[in-house]
């Protein structure tokens, strides 16, 4: 079978997917971007093409091609390797693929990262606080108690620095720019995700377009936010489920 990946965001760790992964009907690899559940590696500048290029040499070190999935920034790392190496690909789903849009403005957490200072503060609350505090926060995004403390337990300094970093070098019209590309992603089946009251990624019309230049089939999750692989996760691995039968 395919090799699945599972690529997630900020401020996540792999636990993000435990509860998708109990009802997928197949192993998946779940790597850690630096920063985000794993060690920031000396030098690494946790910068969006340094985020692509780790991604690349992940999949390199599979040796197949694979069914890649990516949530948040890691549905932004998904979509740069399928317009970059879609030699490296079955097939890739992204919810993140507005990003991409040539009118997308970046939510207002994140402008508050992209500046010195303010962003320091932003993410001493988001991050801070006891073990207990930062699995209460991921509660009330609409995690599951034990998957937010497993997720909590990666919140660290790395993690801050990595935050700042990347949202940093993401700061318009850096996206816009890497967006002109999208054709390139419909080199292989690509499917994007729609939360319909996920509000960080793009309006619903950004969204359609940038799937639409990318060659993606577009899947609704009405009701759903952000984090919808925590919030339905039985309903999110049947979507996913579906896309893939059907290669």
């Amino acid at each position: 079978m395919t090799p699945t990946v599972l690529v997630h965001g900020n401020p996540e760790t792999p636990a993000l997917w435990d509860p998708l992964v109990v009802h997928l009907q197949r192993d998946v690899v779940r790597p850690a971007p630096p920063g985000f559940g794993a060690p920031l590696p000396a030098g690494f500048g946790a910068t969006v093409p340094e985020y692509r290029d780790w991604l690349v040499g992940e999949l390199e070190r599979l040796g197949e091609p694979v069914d890649l999935v990516g949530h948040d920034w890691g549905g932004v790392h998904v979509v740069a390797v399928a317009m970059a190496r879609p030699d490296l690909l079955r097939s890739w789903v992204s919810d993140a693929v507005g990003v991409f849009d040539e009118d997308y403005r970046w939510h207002d957490l994140a402008e508050q990262w992209q500046q010195p200072g303010v962003g320091e503060e932003s993410i001493a609350q988001l991050l801070g606080g006891s073990a207990a505090d930062k699995a209460a926060r991921l509660v009330s995004f609409g995690f599951p108690p034990a998957t937010a403390e497993q997720v909590a337990a990666g919140q660290d300094d790395d993690m801050g620095r990595a935050v700042l970093a990347l949202y940093r070098s993401a700061a318009q019209p850096v996206m816009a720019e890497a967006g002109r590309s999208l054709e390139a992603a419909a080199a292989r089946p690509g499917l994007a995700l729609l939360a319909s009251e996920d509000a960080f990624v793009g309006t619903d019309a950004q969204r359609r377009r940038a799937a639409g230049r990318a060659g993606a089939r577009v899947e609704v999750l009405d009701g759903l936010g952000h984090w919808w692989m925590v919030q339905d996760p039985q309903r999110s691995a049947a979507v996913l489920e579906r896309f893939w039968a059907g290669l």
